[in-house]
């Protein structure tokens, strides 16, 4: 795959995913909508890699989408913006539904689309330098790739209201403090962080994990009783797998488990 726009790092089952246009900000434009997705696709279907680390070069996660590819847009018919913008939706709906953990590592800016394409992870580690915003409104739009459904999720659907019809921008620890970031640490610290978060999931039960996350998915989707079908389903899969019955010999043991995804 001829990488343009990211950069792809595998280590120890962990694939690890950086937005590489720092001088536009790692904004989204076409052919980073398009790398990213084929990257997915690609390791979506690498059995080697067990969890994913998202984060970008330079000073920003990912400042949103190119307002100059926002102006191209603007040239497409209603009907065919509206299947483009649902092009880029899935994008993100593949990170969500895949059954791997998935950590962004947010180095600073997440705005816009940026904002977005974090909350379509499982895990926010953020710097102390990180700016979280959903911007859109300052330019007289709305959030069109997630964030009115997956932000209210994380924090509430008052702060999401908030956030999205004023358009301010939060910090790291405000972003703590309200449920879209999981943990903060200093710049340096970023990295191996998130990292060694995500070399513990990989060495991990990843059957269970990726049922877990699908279980948990669902359930944000309807009702809780849709969430525990799910559930029964996963346990009745993980139930019959060689990592069960590792980690059960571990424990009797007392001894770590040597998982194997199987």
């Amino acid at each position: 795959m001829n990488l343009e726009r990211i950069i792809l790092e595998k280590q120890d089952g962990v694939a690890t995913i950086t937005l590489n246009h720092p001088e536009m900000l790692n904004a989204l434009d076409a052919r980073m909508f398009e790398e990213i997705e084929n990257v997915i696709a690609e390791l979506k279907e690498d059995g080697e890699v067990r969890a994913f680390v998202l984060t970008g070069a330079g000073r920003a996660f990912c400042a949103g989408v190119d307002l100059s590819f926002i102006d191209m847009l603007t040239k497409l018919s209603p009907t065919a913006l509206r299947r483009k913008i649902g092009e880029f939706q899935r994008v993100l709906n593949s990170l969500e539904e895949m059954e791997k953990p998935v950590i962004a590592a947010v180095n600073g800016f997440a705005l816009g689309g940026g904002c977005d394409l974090t909350l379509a992870c499982d895990i926010r580690i953020v710097s102390e330098r990180a700016v979280f915003g959903e911007q859109y409104i300052k330019v007289g739009l709305i959030p069109d790739i997630g964030g009115t459904q997956r932000l209210s999720r994380l924090v509430g659907v008052g702060k999401a209201k908030e956030l999205i019809f004023t358009g301010d921008m939060i910090d790291g620890r405000e972003a703590e403090r309200i449920g879209i970031a999981n943990k903060v640490v200093p710049p340096e610290e970023l990295l191996p962080t998130a990292n060694a978060l995500a070399k513990r999931l990989a060495q991990g039960p990843s059957v269970a994990i990726g049922l877990a996350k699908m279980a948990i998915n669902r359930s944000l989707g309807g009702n809780i009783y849709s969430g525990l079908e799910y559930e029964s389903y996963g346990q009745s899969l993980c139930m019959y797998t060689e990592d069960r019955a590792e980690g059960v010999a571990a424990f009797l043991e007392k001894r770590e488990p040597m998982f194997k995804g199987k």
